[in-house]
């Protein structure tokens, strides 16, 4: 019983081994892929976030930065003025020394001025002991007399007026020097009060500094992190394009693309934005180009490179399937390891590269662009592609009313059909979004999930 047991879980691990592995695999495959696109949505959000924190901390920055200067520029107005105060009082105390020189100086001209009036009161008074007949015997006649009398008098009275006013002029001078004493020590007062102001403002100052050196820290901090969780986000992207399984179309960066597109305007008339949501939304600007391969390149079956799974629809037999084997052999590719589109629903797969161009409409601008490149396109080429895209769009319509340009760049004949409306709405919220971003550098976390993973 054993051993039959045994053989039964043999051969089911056989015909597991034989028939099964490759879905397991595959199913390893959606399952990793799965988890890195929700992973990818978390980062996006995670540098959203971390998008905000660093336009926060620099504005803080900012402001730190401003106190900073606003406080600079008190402090070197209070030094102006403190500097200004010294000379001032410099200036006072050479007032104060001149003052106090004339003071002496008049104080000096006060008492010669007291010994000449004190001998002119001792020489009339001397003149007063002499009798009348002596001071006549002495003078030649008597009208000398009288004016030497006269003249002592006068000089007498002229001495007192001089000794007032010079007595005057040393009060005046006491009472300048006082004012100029006040002033002085007003104007070291608010020198000392000034020099404390400045003392805090620079304390103010260093600790504002301080704050920006961390500011400064975190900002760097944040800037890391930003870079890093981009970082972390290319890494996601590329791995995602790996397990397309579609290693020969090589997937450009945002930038890259918005450069192809700007000389792709150059050509059609259609700007960046339009050409970039359309190439978004056909294969995430080159992410998935397709999933199936040509089985039968008489019926025009296809299987679906990760499942296996068969699709009779795969491309039209007589309209599209003759195209595509003549563009794959012009361009030396194998028809059954070249990636197109797996059909939808409805209609026919078959789509080529980048832009998802079917076959005959591929040949409808072929000639085109041929013309612009100056050689043989190729539909899995970006720069090609786009091209190609421009052109098509350009021939819709698209340089005039951009919605009726997609739907019929994405349903041909049937754009009004309501059930592919859808297309039109969805290409034209994203064109607004990468419009916005050109312009202006920013994306909401709704146009960020639109953008980068319609």
């Amino acid at each position: 019983m054993r051993k039959k047991i045994l053989i039964v879980f043999l051969l089911l691990t056989f015909l597991f081994v034989g028939n099964g592995v490759f879905v397991f695999a595959t199913e390893d495959k959606e399952v990793e892929r799965a988890r890195l696109e929700a992973e990818l949505k978390v980062l996006e959000r995670e540098i959203a976030e971390a998008e905000k924190n660093v336009a926060s901390t620099a504005a803080e920055k900012q402001t730190l930065q401003n106190r900073i200067n606003h406080l600079q520029n008190e402090i070197g107005y209070l030094s102006s003025q403190i500097q200004r105060n010294r000379l001032i009082i410099q200036n006072l105390g050479m007032e104060i020394e001149d003052t106090e020189d004339s003071i002496y100086r008049t104080t000096q001209s006060i008492e010669r001025s007291k010994e000449e009036l004190g001998e002119v009161l001792r020489t009339m008074n001397m003149e007063r002991r002499s009798s009348t007949l002596e001071i006549m015997l002495t003078e030649d006649n008597l009208s000398s007399v009288f004016s030497n009398l006269n003249s002592l008098k006068y000089l007498s009275s002229e001495k007192k007026e001089i000794l007032n006013e010079i007595k005057n002029l040393r009060f005046s001078l006491r009472g300048y020097k006082v004012d100029l004493e006040e002033d002085r020590e007003a104007t070291q007062k608010t020198a000392q009060i000034q020099e404390e102001q400045k003392r805090q403002e620079e304390a103010a100052r260093r600790e504002q500094e301080r704050l920006y050196g961390l500011t400064e820290a975190e900002y760097q901090a944040q800037l890391a992190e930003k870079k890093q969780l981009e970082e972390r986000k290319k890494e996601i992207e590329q791995k995602l394009v790996q397990l397309v399984g579609i290693p020969d179309v090589e997937m450009p960066t945002f930038q890259e693309a918005l450069e192809v597109t700007k000389w792709v305007q150059e050509q059609t008339g259609i700007r960046p934005a339009f050409i970039l949501s359309i190439i978004m939304q056909e294969s995430a600007l080159g992410r998935n180009v397709g999933q199936c391969y040509i089985a039968d390149t008489s019926s025009g079956a296809s299987r679906h490179i990760s499942t296996g799974r068969h699709y009779t629809n795969g491309i039209h037999p007589t309209r599209d399937l003759p195209v595509f084997l003549r563009v794959v052999d012009e361009l030396g590719r194998n028809p059954h390891q070249t990636p197109v589109s797996c059909p939808m629903s409805y209609g026919y797969g078959g789509a080529m590269g980048p832009a998802q161009f079917i076959p005959s409409t591929w040949q409808s601008v072929r000639g085109s662009v041929s013309r612009v490149l100056g050689r043989e396109p190729d539909p899995w080429k970006i720069s090609d592609s786009f091209l190609a895209s421009g052109t098509l769009l350009r021939n819709l319509g698209g340089t005039g009313n951009e919605r009726r340009a997609a739907l019929q760049y994405f349903a041909g004949g049937n754009w009004q059909a309501p059930h592919v409306q859808f297309y039109g709405d969805q290409t034209m919220e994203r064109t607004a979004c990468i419009q916005t971003f050109i312009d202006h550098g920013t994306m909401t976390p709704r146009c960020s999930s639109i953008v980068f993973m319609p």
